[in-house]
């Protein structure tokens, strides 16, 4: 891996205005730039809007909906990737030329590729199916990147697979936080008026940001995915009102032990920013531990409990209360 500069933004995205959307994402890519940033990533869905997305039917949502890579938003990313030299992520509605819809993550590159992941537990709408490859590659900067959308990184099988891959920084794009959850200790929602009265009083917000339904919730479990996989991690995520939530930002950038090289609470859009010391990978505690790694005794990851849902009912169907 060579050592890179990485940047990960949060993004309060206006609901289906893909133009606006793509218009903050120009603004971070010129102020990336004059950083003299490599790798820029942006939030999940972020260009077409997420919350709002579950009420939408089948023909609102294929209107917001595009080809990959041959759709208008990924042609800008292209575009912005080749004026700045800089590999962007971002998250759009992807439709496929058989009319399926996928949550997917696009990554442009410099060179003129452009990397796909389609979200592997997609839970959003009916309408949206679950992608079931795995995405690692090689960007122009010489770092193998993998991808993994939101809940995707919730599993940890999946983040293994990713590292086994080889990928040396995992993107992790969500929109998250704030939610109303089926786990009693897991998030809860934000009064969406601290949000609204964010200016006069910021550290209301800010509290909410960095307690149980933000920050504190992430630490649980985020630093694990990087120190026992041995990656750097870029979380990016929805900040501020979205829809009826409130999303919490708390975007930051980890390194392979799990530590924190970048974060903000600020209750804005904005930018964190770090270098990614690729002597950090040599011989950290994941690179040993996976090294170590007993595949013989692992058959039963592979075998069905009898126990396994649907994301979508484990992500709603608790009581009926609306998600």
């Amino acid at each position: 891996m060579n050592r890179i500069r990485a940047a990960s933004v949060q993004l309060n995205h206006h609901p289906g205005d893909k133009s606006y959307n793509l218009g903050r994402s120009t603004d971070f890519a010129e102020a990336a730039a004059a950083d003299g940033v490599d790798l820029l990533v942006f939030p999940e869905m972020c260009v077409a809007g997420y919350w709002h997305i579950r009420k939408l039917s089948r023909p609102a949502i294929e209107a917001l909906s595009e080809p990959v890579p041959e759709g208008p938003s990924c042609q800008a990313l292209l575009a912005l990737a080749q004026r700045h030299g800089m590999t962007i992520g971002a998250g759009l509605i992807e439709q496929d030329g058989d009319g399926a819809l996928y949550n997917t993550y696009a990554v442009a590159m410099p060179d003129g590729r452009l990397a796909k992941h389609r979200k592997l537990h997609a839970f959003i709408s009916e309408h949206i199916s679950s992608g079931s490859a795995y995405t690692v590659f090689d960007t122009p900067q010489g770092v193998r990147v993998g991808v993994l959308i939101c809940y995707d990184v919730n599993i940890i099988e999946n983040v293994r697979i990713t590292a086994l891959q080889g990928a040396e920084v995992l993107l992790a794009p969500h929109q998250t936080g704030g939610c109303v959850n089926p786990s009693p200790r897991c998030m809860g929602a934000i009064d969406p008026a601290l949000w609204e009265n964010r200016d006069a009083d910021p550290e209301a917000i800010e509290a909410e940001f960095r307690g149980p339904k933000g920050r504190e919730w992430l630490m649980r479990w985020l630093p694990s995915r990087a120190h026992d996989n041995g990656m750097f991690l870029v979380f990016s995520n929805g900040v501020g009102r979205d829809d009826d939530e409130v999303r919490t930002g708390n975007a930051m950038i980890l390194d392979p032990y799990g530590a924190v090289l970048a974060e903000t609470s600020e209750p804005a859009d904005a930018m964190v920013v770090a270098d990614l010391d690729p002597a950090l990978l040599e011989k950290c505690t994941g690179e040993r531990w996976m090294a170590t790694r007993r595949p013989d005794l692992y058959g039963p990851l592979t075998q069905f409990t009898g126990r396994e849902e649907d994301t979508r009912t484990a992500r709603f169907d608790f009581g009926g209360t609306a998600p």
